[in-house]
């Protein structure tokens, strides 16, 4: 297998990147770095966590030149977060290299600030769409003798509804750039893109990407919308996930289902649009660090998310096509590391479930999670139960039913409750077994947060 040197790359970046745990490329490194060498136009279609990040990065700076004082590299990305991440790979490589200056340009952040650095010998811009054209509209960055541009996660910023900005920020570079485009997927329109706008360009495509990666372990269990959180709860509680993302349909559904794991005391934050940037990044920055274990969040907010130790991915919410699956699985099992990813389905959701599966041609393992109409009762309110199991007792008599009759329904009930406490000591009644429960719910929330 080939190393960094052999690909073109400098020895004082090689050693640099052997400090950060980064010895071998990978296969899309090692497939793309020697096009970009060479001045080609590449189409690289590889799926997120495959190494794309560093496939543009490292010929960018074997090329650019440190003592010009223009924009030479523009790299446009779909989200903020993934913007700031490509930045901060940038920076780790280039901070003791005098002359060559990074900036992120993102939505949210002040414009102030970004102006004062863009007067400022800046040789690389990372950015997302509406900024940068923002920028362009004030005549503050100069994108004319941009000499590399890079379109990373190209089929997202179709999903997002950027394409239209994308091309008029091309339309603002010279036809001479390089241009490197890098997707999962690559939907008609992506392809009309690259035909249009670059220059016979080399096609490269590694590993499977109709399906997600194969260290990726895939389960879906069923369940009902209303045991959703309980079994969600019990999920996170058996498999104790080093860190893990939960993915919710909905700014709402994300809000409220951070209410409750916050609740159940759970290291957990919530990540969508309607916070503002600095909130944004705050969430990351804890994720990052491990002081949180659980982010929920939304699809877009989470798009390019790329942290190190995520080993578990629960879709809460079924995502609603194969393309949104791939992306959401993509955030563990990364850089060939092992993950699970959890779907949740009810049986509304099976034939997009089953969709899903066709798509990718993949077969999750299906499980269910005990009873989930009891796993329910159970997460009712004491009080509420005893009301509810008074009430009908009391029926049951005024019905003039016996003790012969009724003997069977409750035996059906006990069968109900031995399934549920299966492995645990059995209970004299309900109100003990629900006591047992809460103690072990507090005890593993005290281990959590003592951990």
């Amino acid at each position: 297998m080939p190393d960094f040197k052999s690909l073109g790359i400098s020895e004082s970046t090689v050693n640099k990147l052997r400090s950060y745990g980064v010895a071998q490329p990978t296969p899309i490194q090692e497939k793309t770095i020697p096009t970009v060498m060479d001045g080609k136009d590449v189409i690289a279609q590889a799926q997120t966590g495959t190494g794309k990040t560093y496939a543009f990065i490292l010929p960018i700076l074997e090329k650019i030149n440190p003592n010009a004082s223009y924009v030479q590299a523009l790299i446009v990305t779909p989200t903020r977060e993934l913007a700031l991440q490509i930045t901060d790979e940038f920076q780790k490589l280039t901070d003791d290299i005098p002359g060559v200056d990074v900036l992120a340009v993102y939505g949210g952040q002040d414009v102030d600030k970004q102006l004062k650095k863009l007067k400022k010998n800046v040789q690389i811009v990372v950015g997302t769409p509406g900024r940068l054209l923002d920028h362009i509209g004030r005549g503050t960055v100069d994108l004319s003798e941009v000499s590399f541009l890079v379109l990373d996660e190209a089929d997202q910023m179709l999903h997002i509804g950027f394409l239209n900005e994308v091309v008029d920020i091309i339309s603002e570079t010279p036809e001479t750039r390089q241009t490197m485009l890098f997707s999962a997927t690559m939907p008609e329109e992506i392809r009309t893109l690259a035909n249009k706008h670059m220059h016979k360009p080399q096609y490269i495509q590694v590993e499977k990407t109709q399906g997600p990666a194969e260290n990726v372990k895939l389960i879906a269990i069923h369940t009902v919308d209303r045991a959703k959180q309980a079994t969600l709860i019990q999920l996170v509680e058996t498999h104790r996930p080093y860190l893990a993302v939960i993915f919710c349909r909905t700014k709402r559904r994300v809000s409220k289902l951070y209410e409750v794991l916050k609740s159940h005391k759970f290291l957990c934050d919530e990540l969508h649009g309607d916070l503002s940037q600095a909130k944004r990044e705050q969430v990351m920055k804890r994720f990052r660090d491990g002081e949180i274990q659980l982010l929920i969040a939304t699809d877009v907010a989470a798009r390019g998310l790329d942290v190190e130790g995520v080993t578990h991915v629960f879709n809460y919410d079924i995502p609603q096509d194969a393309e949104s699956f791939i992306h959401r699985i993509g955030r563990t099992g990364r850089a060939g590391t092992k993950g699970m990813a959890i779907t949740l389905y009810s049986s509304d959701d099976r034939p997009t479930l089953d969709m899903i599966e066709k798509e990718l041609n993949i077969n999750m393992q299906k499980q269910n999670i005990g009873n989930t109409e009891n796993n329910q009762k159970n997460n009712q309110e004491p009080s509420k139960q005893k009301t509810y199991q008074g009430k009908k007792d009391e029926k049951q008599r005024r019905a003039g039913g016996n003790r012969r009759d009724n003997k069977p329904q409750a035996s059906s009930r006990n069968s109900g409750k031995s399934k549920l406490s299966k492995g645990k000591q059995s209970t004299s009644s309900q109100a003990g077994s629900r006591r047992d429960r809460k103690s072990t719910t507090t005890g593993l929330a005290k281990s959590r947060r003592s951990k």
